[in-house]
């Protein structure tokens, strides 16, 4: 019998695209932007990627785009892939590691990490931290009753259903931890809960971080477009699993 082959379509590209994230910012590249462009032509696909400046890191734009290309590659009836960085200071480097599947250490040399897994492990806890502070804080604004001293008790159970819990369970999967209504939300990477006196600091450092992402990506939104102008209208709203949630600011009594 002849094998009938799949018919590649951009949106499928732009489907796969979706499916990757960048490290720092933990949105998908599609959402910040940064797909420049996608030309399909019969089993052969070039894309070309853009990032909000030329010097954005080496190693988190090699994370970027291998991740794109890896993620092109497994549509069906892809049978090649032109996977291009433009317009930054490593381009050329990058572009041709890519092209000749030379890997980070064999792209980069003596100038490369021993590994890109702790790296990307580091960037998956930060995720799992502030998607846990989004529900968290979530609960607080749906139940005013609760204080933050009380998060510590929360369970999955406890959340209310919808893309911040689904998103947070997604994380928790990705480091290995429970997902099952039983399980505590307030722990840390490893499955730690901090003692009852230690919740509110808790909570104040998962909030730091949650606020640093929101707020480099919202940055990186603004670069981009300045730096590419047009490129707002390739951008897409944040998701909703991640509301700009105001700060909690609460008195301390002297």
């Amino acid at each position: 019998m002849t094998a009938v082959l799949t018919a590649v379509t951009e949106d499928d590209v732009r489907t796969a695209l979706g499916s990757v994230v960048d490290p720092e910012l933990d949105e998908p590249i599609t959402d910040l932007g940064f797909v420049r462009s996608v030309a399909v032509d019969g089993g052969t696909v070039e894309v070309h990627l853009r990032l909000p400046t030329s010097f954005c890191a080496p190693n988190f734009a090699w994370l970027m785009v291998s991740d794109a290309r890896d993620a092109v590659a497994g549509v069906p009836g892809v049978g090649r892939v032109v996977l291009e960085l433009d317009d930054h200071s490593d381009s050329d480097l990058i572009n041709a590691g890519l092209a000749a599947d030379a890997g980070y250490r064999g792209t980069f040399g003596h100038e490369a990490e021993e590994s890109l897994d702790e790296l990307r492990a580091t960037f998956q806890r930060k995720a799992h931290t502030a998607a846990m502070e989004r529900a968290l804080t979530a609960l607080l604004r749906a139940e005013p009753v609760r204080t933050e001293a009380d998060l510590g008790e929360v369970t999955l159970a406890d959340l209310p259903a919808g893309p911040t819990t689904e998103a947070l369970l997604r994380r928790r999967a990705t480091l290995g931890l429970p997902v099952d209504g039983r399980a505590p939300v307030l722990v840390d990477a490893a499955g730690r809960r901090p003692d009852r006196a230690e919740v509110p600091l808790a909570v104040r450092k998962a909030r730091s971080v949650r606020i640093s992402i929101d707020g480099n990506a919202h940055f990186c939104r603004g670069l981009l477009a300045t730096r590419y102008p047009g490129a707002e209208d390739d951008q897409f709203p944040r998701a909703d699993d991640r509301p700009l949630l105001p700060v909690l600011v609460q008195e301390v009594s002297s």
